[in-house]
C-alpha cells in the first residue's frame, strides 16, 4: 500500500511558507549583520575622535586602546620617515603616510597631526580623507579609523601631534580584523538562493510529472503504450492517471468485446453460408444462382470488413522502426506486377552547397541521391493496409494512382493522386465516414470502410488524412509523425 501523495494545494502552501520563511530568515540575517557592521564602524569612528584628543591634550584613551610613547631611538627613525625600520614592526611592511591639518586656515601653524599606518596587508586609500577640506581634524581622524575598520587587518598607528613626541597607538581591539563582527550578508544571500532553487526544482518536478504523462498519453496511438500508466507526483496527477487507466480498460474491453462478437458472428455465419452455397449450386437457373452466391459473398465480406476495422482500432501491432521508402516502393511494385497503373513519382534531388576551398574561389555544389531512406516509427502492416485502400480508391474513381513521398524533420507525407475522378474534395471527404460509398457502388467491390481505416491508421501514427485538388485529379495526403 503506497503512501498518500500530497495534493497540489498542500504543496502550494508548503512552497509559499518555505519561500516566506527563507526570505524572512535571509532578510533577518542580512539586516542583523548590516546593523552589527554599522555599530562596528561607528565605534571605530568614535575611537578616532578619542585618539585625536589624547594626542592633542593627553586625554586617557578608551577601553581597548593603548597609546605609548616611542623610545628615543625609534622616535629618531620616525623623524627621518624610516618607519619600516622601527623595531618590532618587521611583520608590518606596508606603510600609509598622511598628515591631517588641524586648522586648514593656518597650514604652517605647527598644529598638524602626522600619521604612519603600519599594516601587515595593505596600503590604505586615504586620498578621500585628505581631500576633505570641509572636515575638522577629529572628523578626519574618525574617518581614518573607520577606514581601518573597513578592511580586515591589524594596523598600528605611529602618530605625532604638532611638535609633540611620537606615540604608538594600538587600537586593534576596536578596529582590527578580530574585533569585526561576522559578516553574514553573503551567507544570507546564498541561503535565499538555495531556498529559491529548492522551491523552483520542486515546482519543476511537479510540472514535469504532468508533462511526461501528457507526452506519454499523446504518443500512445503512435508509439503504442502499456495497458496502464503509473506516475509519480501529486495526488491530483495520480487521480488523473487512475481515471485514464479506467477509461483505457473500459475502451479496450469494449473493442475486444466488439471484435469477439464480430469474430463469433463471422464464424457462426460460416456454416449457414456454406449450406446456402451448396443449395444454390442445385439451382438450375444460372442467373439466380449467381445472385445468391453474390449475396452470400457480400454478407460475409461485410462482416470481415467490420472485423478488420475493429482490429485496426485495437492497435494490436507493435510499432517499430521501418523504412517508409522501402514500404512504398514494394507496394507499388506489387501493383505493377499485377499490371495495374500505379507509379511512384521520383523525388527531386536536393542540391547541397559545399564549403569554400582554399584552392577554389567558388563553392562546390552537389546533390543527395534520389533514393533516400525515410525512417519512421510505425506499424508496417497497418500502413500498408491504409495505402492499399487509398490506391484501390484511386483506381476505382480515377483509373490511375501516382504516389509521392514528402518528408521533413518531423513528419512524412505520402500522396496518392488519381487522374480524372468525377468526385470533388467534399465528396471524397464525405466517404471517410463508415459504410459510405461513391456513385459506382454497383460496379465496384468494397463496403465503404477503406477510407475510414486509412484515417484511423493515420491517427494512430500521430497524423491525419486529408484530400485536395491535384494537377490531374484528387490527391490524398496521408501524413504521419516520424518519431
Amino acid at each position: 500500500m503506497t503512501s498518500r501523495a500530497p495534493r497540489l494545494r498542500s504543496l502550494g502552501w508548503i512552497w509559499t511558507l518555505t519561500a516566506f520563511a527563507s526570505g524572512l530568515l535571509s532578510a533577518g540575517l542580512w539586516f542583523a549583520s548590516a546593523r552589527a557592521w554599522d555599530d562596528f564602524l561607528t565605534r571605530a569612528y568614535v575611537a578616532g575622535f578619542a585618539v585625536y584628543e589624547e594626542l592633542r591634550v593627553g586625554k586617557a584613551p578608551p577601553d581597548g586602546m593603548t597609546i605609548t610613547a616611542l623610545p628615543p631611538a625609534s622616535a629618531r627613525l620616525a623623524d627621518a620617515g624610516q618607519f619600516q625600520q622601527l623595531p618590532g614592526f618587521s611583520d608590518r611592511s606596508f606603510v600609509t603616510n598622511l598628515s591631517i591639518l588641524t586648522d586648514s586656515s593656518a597650514p604652517l601653524s605647527g598644529r598638524e597631526l602626522t600619521l604612519a599606518v603600519m599594516s601587515d596587508r595593505l596600503v590604505y586609500p586615504v586620498s578621500d580623507i585628505l581631500s576633505g577640506i570641509d572636515q575638522t581634524g577629529p572628523e578626519k581622524m574618525g574617518n581614518l579609523t573607520r577606514l581601518l575598520a573597513t578592511y580586515c587587518s591589524e594596523p598600528i598607528l605611529i602618530a605625532r601631534y604638532g611638535r609633540n613626541a611620537w606615540q604608538q597607538v594600538d587600537g586593534t581591539d576596536i578596529w582590527g580584523c578580530n574585533a569585526a563582527p561576522a559578516d553574514l550578508r553573503l551567507p544570507a544571500a546564498l541561503a535565499a538562493i538555495v531556498a529559491l532553487a529548492v522551491i523552483l526544482t520542486s515546482v519543476g518536478n511537479v510540472s514535469d510529472s504532468f508533462a511526461r504523462f501528457s507526452s506519454a498519453l499523446r504518443g500512445r496511438k503512435r508509439r503504442g503504450g502499456p495497458n496502464s500508466y503509473d506516475a509519480d507526483g501529486p495526488a491530483e496527477l495520480r487521480d488523473i492517471v487512475s481515471a485514464v487507466n479506467d477509461h483505457l480498460d473500459a475502451e479496450r474491453a469494449q473493442l475486444e468485446k466488439r471484435a469477439t462478437v464480430l469474430s463469433g458472428v463471422s464464424h457462426d455465419l460460416g456454416t449457414p453460408a456454406t449450406r446456402v452455397r451448396l443449395r444454390a449450386a442445385l439451382i438450375p437457373d444460372d442467373e439466380l444462382r449467381e445472385k445468391l452466391e453474390a449475396d452470400v459473398d457480400q454478407m460475409t465480406g461485410m462482416i470481415e470488413s467490420v472485423l478488420t476495422y475493429t482490429r485496426s482500432e485495437l492497435s494490436v501491432e507493435e510499432p517499430r522502426q521501418i523504412s517508409l521508402t522501402s514500404l512504398v516502393e514494394s507496394l507499388v511494385a506489387d501493383y505493377q506486377d499485377m499490371d495495374l497503373p500505379v507509379t511512384l513519382k521520383k523525388i527531386d534531388p536536393v542540391a547541397v552547397e559545399g564549403a569554400p576551398s582554399v584552392f577554389m574561389s567558388r563553392r562546390g555544389h552537389g546533390s543527395l541521391p534520389e533514393t533516400r531512406r525515410i525512417l519512421i516509427i510505425g506499424r508496417p502492416i497497418s500502413l500498408k493496409r491504409a495505402l492499399t485502400n487509398l490506391i484501390d480508391n484511386a483506381l476505382k474513381y480515377g483509373r490511375h494512382a501516382e504516389l509521392q513521398l514528402e518528408t521533413d524533420a518531423q513528419t512524412a507525407t505520402i500522396t496518392v493522386e488519381d487522374k480524372g475522378t468525377d468526385l470533388s474534395v467534399s465528396d471524397i471527404e464525405a466517404l471517410m465516414a463508415p459504410f459510405q460509398r461513391g456513385s459506382n457502388t454497383g460496379s465496384s467491390d468494397g463496403f465503404g470502410l477503406g477510407l475510414t481505416i486509412a484515417a484511423t491508421v493515420a491517427e494512430q501514427h500521430g497524423g491525419s488524412l486529408n484530400f485536395e485538388a491535384g494537377d490531374q485529379g484528387l490527391r490524398a495526403r496521408l501524413q504521419i509523425t516520424r518519431q
